[in-house]
């Protein structure tokens, strides 16, 4: 039985390390970074450590009133479990060496209940505070989870690490992390009343085959081509110099070139010229998200007051992720600029020194140019980060969040790429290439006793959608193979609605729909659940700012396939589909107390074809778990798809809200997938 618990409530104490001899006596006692204060351990199973020490030494683990000892090996490395503990606390985690002289870790705030891991690409990446009512949700608060993000890391071979830490949630920090696992484990919590952990490992841009295990890749006969290839590029140093040529020729030829700084000669930097003829934007936040559809060339300017006892003093201005370059200026003097020469550049988070000679009392300037040559423009955030403080490290800091003067400088119209045609730059340094973040940020928590997994991914692998099918439960596979759990619960996102603007499908066909199809296969394995976002996508964005309803459904599948709990998980899915004349009967599971639809008009998105396979839109009528299709031009209909198309209408739904999946009657070959959009 859950019971409720007040982390509100919780005093954060710090790690506390104590030794009783000097450091070189012995090697240290280690844990990895999931081990620490606020992390949440999963209830009702064995609780596992590992880490470092001695060779040969012996570790004493203690939690709850349970303890457990072990013995590191002669390489010093430990693994101990420790009796499951039901969900509550908070805790104190205790591990020590037991040899004269051995350090002690001390954990608090250390919690027992459900924990989640949260991965895929930029849609899972998408952090709350961008998100429709994400300022809102994260004010509202989240005592009852506790949050841990992974740093991106690619590695050629499994890493025993990842970087980063636990936090207890607060405003700030819910801001900052994935909107799609907050609004998930804010649901499980209320839910259950028991603490949540939520570890976020992802990382935009990325394919499915970068997120598997090698073994697992080479075992498949239709995917091991993958690895055979990128291995054969890694032994050939000449074959890296020539895509890294071919790769800077398409980014010339696709992406927009900054044809220099025009505004800095204007005066836009200067404090002693006034803004006359801004405009005002809220920052951090993209320009599109305020209106401004374009690429190019746009300044930012922002007056503070700056503290007298600050004056001629260095200082430390920080403004976060900004995508995709900048030049940064103090008083009208450049402080800084990051460039196509920084790895991740929009992402990067910008950090300048504000030498102490521009520093005056009072009335500064900050001057930001932004040259966007694909994708968003625009401060990438998050909020908390955008600050000024004085460099040597003294408390303080004057925010920067908020109202920002803009002005274009140079208007250009978005560039439509089509990323399929871009080389990629083998290496394990290279985010799509196969195993790499596998290795780098999956193999380091594989073994950690989790509820479960949530994934939103496969935008970037539309192009090869039929192969997905085989791709992404090979990768499930793969993954609870590696947990040593043949039925970890796995909860993924189908694709949302989204207009590729390099592609043209014809009507009933699309590269995007076909991929939807392909991650439905996952289906077929035990403890799987799918999130349907067919209506909640925007046409023209490949990062829909809806993401609550994409957690709270994936919370849904949870609740029902994994918690049993009594709660309509999914809309309605098709069963089947039967001529009656000119007429064909499609019937639904999942229609809950009956079909109806978003606009209460007749259904649409539905498509009818002959023999002829060509498809035409039909007329369709809700008639108890069924729905009825004619076509005037179809008199002798075979076959039925609903919402089969890149951004298709599709209003169906059942009365719990939820929409109806996307599907095809048919089996017909589909033709050759067509270009895909990605962004950053």
């Amino acid at each position: 039985m859950h019971r409720r618990f007040p982390i509100a409530a919780v005093v954060v104490v710090g790690l506390t390390v104590v030794a009783g001899a000097p450091a070189e006596a012995v090697a240290a006692v280690k844990v990895p970074a999931l081990i620490g204060d606020h992390m949440v351990v999963q209830s009702g199973q064995p609780v596992r450590l590992w880490g470092t020490a001695a060779g040969d030494e012996t570790i004493r683990a203690t939690l709850a009133g349970r303890e457990a000892t072990t013995k590191a090996d002669a390489a010093g490395r430990w693994r101990v479990s420790l009796p499951a503990i039901p969900a509550g606390g908070p805790h104190v985690l205790v591990i020590q060496g037991q040899a004269q002289g051995s350090t002690m870790l001390r954990f608090t705030d250390v919690w027992a209940g459900e924990v989640w891991l949260a991965s895929g690409q930029s849609n899972m990446e998408f952090p709350l505070w961008r998100a429709t009512g994400g300022r809102d949700a994260a004010r509202d608060g989240c005592a009852g989870l506790r949050l841990f993000t992974a740093t991106h890391a690619t590695a050629a071979t499994p890493r025993d690490d990842v970087t980063g830490a636990w936090q207890a949630c607060d405003p700030e920090k819910a801001a900052a992390f994935s909107a799609v696992a907050f609004h998930f484990g804010r649901d499980i919590h209320r839910a259950l009343g028991v603490p949540v952990g939520l570890i976020h490992a992802s990382w935009g841009g990325t394919p499915a085959e970068a997120w598997t295990p090698r073994n697992a890749l080479v075992a498949e006969a239709s995917l091991r081509p993958m690895v055979d290839t990128f291995e054969q590029e890694q032994r050939d140093p000449e074959r890296r110099v020539n895509a890294a040529r071919a790769l800077a020729d398409w980014e010339a030829r696709n992406f927009h070139q900054d044809t220099g700084n025009k505004g800095e000669a204007r005066g836009f930097a200067r404090a002693d010229v006034p803004p006359a003829g801004w405009d005002k934007m809220n920052a951090p936040g993209t320009w599109e998200d305020a209106g401004l559809n374009i690429d190019g060339a746009v300044w930012f300017r922002r007056e503070i007051d700056v503290p007298a006892d600050w004056a001629g003093q260095d200082l430390a201005l920080s403004l976060g992720a900004i995508d995709d370059f900048d030049v940064s200026y103090w008083n009208g003097t450049r402080i800084g600029a990051t460039g196509a020469e920084t790895a991740q550049y929009w992402e990067a988070p910008r950090r300048y020194v504000v030498s102490g000679r521009l520093v005056r009392a009072g009335r500064n300037v900050i001057a930001v140019r932004i040259f966007d040559h694909y994708g968003s423009g625009g401060f990438a955030g998050p909020a908390d980060v955008m600050t000024v403080r004085r460099a040597s490290g003294e408390a303080g800091a004057l925010p920067l969040a908020g109202s920002w003067r803009y002005r274009v400088e140079q208007r250009l119209k978005p560039i439509v790429a089509d990323f399929n045609k871009r080389p990629r730059l083998p290496g394990a340094d290279d985010s799509n290439s196969p195993t790499v973040l596998w290795n780098g940020m999956i193999a380091p928590i594989a073994g950690l006793p989790l509820a479960g997994v949530i994934w939103y991914q496969g935008e970037s692998n539309v192009v090869h959608a039929s192969q997905y099918a085989t791709l992404f439960p090979t990768m499930i596979r793969a993954w609870r193979s590696s947990w040593g759990a043949p039925a970890l619960p796995f909860m993924f996102v189908q694709l949302a609605n989204f207009e590729d603007g390099a592609a043209n499908p014809p009507l009933g066909h699309g590269g995007w729909a076909e991929l939807r199809e392909a991650q439905t296969t996952a289906l077929r394995l035990p403890a799987t659940g799918m999130a349907v976002t067919i209506d909640i996508g925007e046409r023209d964005d490949i990062h829909p700012r809806n993401k609550h309803d994409v957690g709270r459904r994936l919370a849904l599948a949870a609740l029902a396939g994994v918690y049993r709990r009594d709660v309509i998980a999914s809309g309605p899915r098709f069963h089947s589909a039967a001529r009656a004349g000119a007429t064909l009967r499609v019937r639904f599971t999942g229609v809950a107390s009956g079909l109806l639809t978003t606009d209460g008009a007749p259904p649409k998105g539905f498509l009818l074809a002959g023999a002829d396979r060509v498809w035409h839109v039909a007329d369709a009528v809700v008639d108890g778990d069924a729905v009825v299709l004619s076509s005037r031009d179809v008199p002798d209909p075979v076959a039925a798809r609903y919402a089969w198309g890149n951004s298709p209408p599709a209003t169906l739904i059942n009365q719990a809200d939820l929409p109806a999946a996307p599907f095809r009657s048919d089996d017909w070959p589909t033709p050759a997938p067509q270009a895909s959009a990605q962004s950053h």
